[in-house]
C-alpha cells in the first residue's frame, strides 16, 4: 500500500514537473520575441552565393592562384579560404599548421618567414583523377599572401577563417593584421571572417568595431542547434552574421529545412559546407540556404545555369 501510494506520488510529482516545464517550453516558443540581427553588406548581392573551398581543392592544388583562377573561371561568386601568420607576420592563405601535406617543404608555417615559404612548390603533392601530379613546379603553384589574394581578385567575394589558436603568439596579432589588410583593400563590405575559435571572433568583431562581417564558431553553431531542437529557439542571442555548416554536426542533419527557416527568420544567414553534389544544391537552396561551399567550381557553374 505504501509502495503503491508513493509510486503514484512520484508519478504524480514527475508529471507535474513535465507539465511545468511544458508550460515554460510553451510560453518560451511562443511568447517570447526572436531577436533578429541587421544583415550586413557582405550579403547584399543577389543569392544563392557559391564559394570554392580553397580555391576549389577537387580541381587544383588548394589555396593556389591556380585554384583561384579556375574558380574565377567557372563564374564562382567566392572563395572560402584560410590564413595563417608567418614567422615575420605576414599573413598567408594556408589551412594547415604545416606546410608538409600540400608542399615539397617541411615545418609549421609560424617557423617560417615568408621568403622562405615562396620558395615552396604548393602544387608538389597535388593528384589528378589520372593519379599524377601535373602542377608539380607550375608557377602559379606558391603560397600567397591574404593581401595578394584581395588584391588579385578585387570582384570576388572572400570568406576567411582565421586558424592560429588563440594562445599562441600568432593567434593574439592575426585579428589585427588581417583587420589592417581588409581595410587597406578597402575591402571590408566582401570579406567575412570566421574561426573555429571563439576567442578570435570575439576579438577581431572588437578590433573591427562590427564594420565587416562574421561567421559563427563551432561553439555557436552548436548552442543554436541545441536551444532551436529543445525548443528555446527564441531565446537564442546570435553573435555572428552567418552559419557556416556542414551538413551534418556530429551526426545530427544540419539541412532540416525548419532549422533554415529558424535561422532565416533570425537574419542568421545560412551557409553549408561540402556542397558536392548537383541535387543538394538545389535541395539546400530550394529550403531557403543562402552559401554553398564547394570543392567543385565546375558543379557550381552547372547549378547556376540551371538554378531559376
Amino acid at each position: 500500500m505504501f509502495v503503491t501510494k508513493f509510486n503514484k506520488l512520484i508519478k504524480g510529482g514527475f508529471l507535474g514537473t513535465v507539465g511545468l516545464m511544458g508550460s515554460i517550453f510553451f510560453f518560451t516558443k511562443y511568447n517570447t520575441k526572436p531577436h533578429n540581427q541587421s544583415i550586413p553588406p557582405f550579403f547584399s548581392k543577389p543569392a544563392p552565393y557559391i564559394f570554392a573551398h580553397r580555391g576549389g581543392m577537387a580541381v587544383r592544388p588548394e589555396q593556389t592562384k591556380l585554384a583561384f583562377d579556375n574558380a574565377v573561371a567557372h563564374e564562382i561568386d567566392g572563395f572560402e579560404t584560410d590564413v595563417r601568420l608567418t614567422k615575420d607576420h605576414e599573413l598567408v592563405v594556408f589551412y594547415d599548421n604545416d606546410v608538409d601535406r600540400t608542399t615539397n617543404g617541411s615545418g609549421k608555417i609560424s617557423e617560417h618567414t615568408l621568403a622562405e615559404l615562396k620558395q615552396l612548390d604548393a602544387g608538389y603533392h597535388f593528384t589528378d583523377i589520372n593519379g599524377v601530379q601535373p602542377y608539380r613546379g607550375h608557377e602559379d603553384a606558391k603560397i600567397l599572401t591574404f593581401d595578394e589574394l584581395l588584391k588579385t581578385y578585387p570582384n570576388q567575394l572572400i570568406s576567411v577563417n582565421l586558424q592560429d589558436d588563440p594562445k599562441s603568439e600568432q593567434g593574439q596579432l592575426a585579428p589585427e593584421i588581417i583587420y589592417e589588410i581588409i581595410v587597406a583593400n578597402n575591402a571590408q563590405q566582401r570579406v567575412l571572417v570566421s574561426s573555429f575559435y571563439s576567442k578570435q571572433i570575439e576579438r577581431f568583431n572588437i578590433i573591427s568595431n562590427g564594420t565587416v562581417a562574421i561567421g559563427a564558431s563551432q561553439n555557436e553553431v552548436a548552442e543554436g542547434l541545441l536551444k532551436f531542437y529543445t525548443g528555446l529557439g527564441n531565446t537564442f542571442q546570435p553573435r555572428a552574421n552567418t552559419f557556416q555548416m556542414f551538413v551534418s554536426f556530429k551526426g545530427i542533419k544540419l539541412t532540416s529545412p525548419k532549422f533554415i527557416k529558424w535561422l532565416n527568420e533570425r537574419n542568421i544567414v545560412p551557409g553549408y559546407c561540402g556542397v558536392n553534389n548537383i541535387d543538394l544544391m538545389n535541395d539546400l537552396v530550394f529550403h531557403g540556404a543562402h552559401t554553398l561551399v564547394t570543392d567543385r567550381p565546375d558543379l557550381a557553374q552547372r547549378f547556376k545555369n540551371t538554378y531559376h
